[in-house]
């Protein structure tokens, strides 16, 4: 069970500095007044993203997106992570899925199938426009920071959106089989070949935008998501990692697994082939020295080694706007009391 996180004093962080907005001591944290960073990926993180956004102002709420799983196709920049949370803010998203667009048709598709062209990858019509627009843009010289800002404000999307880097951090996965880029193991693959190891880059860098939502948090999330192939990826971007243990006045977790189980995708059998217990303490143990607090579902019944770490059970599961709204809300309140304590 991990301790709560060292905190350092300000003058002591190690992780570039940007300017710092009015500090917490001299503002009343309230839901209005909270400034929130989520880190997320996945389906998981895209609804709690939308939850939080139902609860907070939007200039209080920065979400930092995965972009390990990022890739090329068919010419392409794909960012299937950074889409996921864009469509579902925007409430575009395909209701059924969680990822892809609504209303979605699929006639490139269906062409590219009936030419033997690659159609291992499900890219809609609608969704190909954002890419179509996306490596224009990115061809043309616009960050892809630059780009997903200039997509949310057309989208009507109030919270900032965060690419966690602007360099290419492509995750790959060492299997059985080999080496794997993500999406050959997660997609073409169906996430069948067993986990050896995830293998992240070592030179990415965050970007200012990144840095600046960081310095003026007051409360760091860690969604629901798969901590190796979705927190992980951000957590590896230079300085993210020694800045989350330096300046946030709390940093909480949510567990993405359930009663040993993972809502969606390969969470926990990633931990079972990496000889992990599959469940939320182990996830809480393998965040450890980075986080204060940790929620989990109320349909676990934990004995908490260190029952001095505050930890606290809710009804995690997210399946309709309004259980995330509900969600974010209570995770908030937890949060402020901690804050207050």
């Amino acid at each position: 069970m991990p301790a709560a996180k060292q905190s350092t004093t300000k003058t002591e962080k190690s992780a570039p500095q940007t300017e710092r907005a009015l500090p917490q001591a001299e503002r009343a944290l309230t839901l209005e007044t909270l400034r929130v960073v989520l880190l997320a990926g996945g389906v998981g993180g895209a609804k709690l993203a939308h939850g939080l956004a139902a609860q907070l102002p939007p200039q209080n709420l920065t979400i930092i997106v995965n972009t390990g799983d990022d890739f090329q196709h068919w010419g392409l920049t794909i960012c299937p992570d950074l889409d996921t949370v864009v469509y579902t803010l925007a409430e575009l998203a395909n209701p059924e899925t969680g990822w892809g667009r609504a209303n979605e048709s699929w006639r490139v598709l269906d062409e590219v199938k009936r030419l033997n062209g690659p159609d291992w990858f499900r890219l809609g019509d609608l969704d190909l426009a954002l890419h179509l627009s996306r490596n224009h843009a990115l061809v043309n010289g616009v960050s892809l920071t630059e780009f997903t800002r200039q997509l949310c404000q057309q989208l009507g999307v109030g919270p900032a959106v965060l690419p966690m880097s602007d360099r290419p951090s492509p995750t790959f996965i060492e299997t059985a089989d080999g080496l794997l880029p993500f999406q050959d193991w997660f997609v073409r693959r169906q996430w069948q070949p067993a986990v050896r190891a995830v293998q992240l880059p070592e030179d990415s860098r965050a970007t200012y935008q990144v840095l600046r939502a960081l310095e003026q948090a007051d409360v760091v999330i860690f969604a629901p998501s798969n901590p190796f192939v979705s927190i992980d990826p951000i957590l590896n971007v230079y300085p993210i990692r020694s800045m989350i243990t330096d300046l946030p006045e709390l940093t909480l977790a949510v567990s993405p697994i359930i009663a040993g189980q993972a809502l969606k995708g390969p969470a926990a059998k990633m931990m079972q082939e990496m000889d992990m217990p599959v469940t939320a303490v182990a996830i809480a143990d393998y965040y450890h020295h980075l986080i204060d607090a940790f929620i989990y579902d109320r349909q676990d019944h934990v004995e908490w080694p260190d029952p001095t770490f505050p930890h606290c059970r809710l009804n995690t599961i997210m399946q309709t706007p309004a259980d995330r709204s509900r969600f974010a809300g209570e995770l908030l309140q937890f949060a402020l009391e901690l804050l207050h304590e």
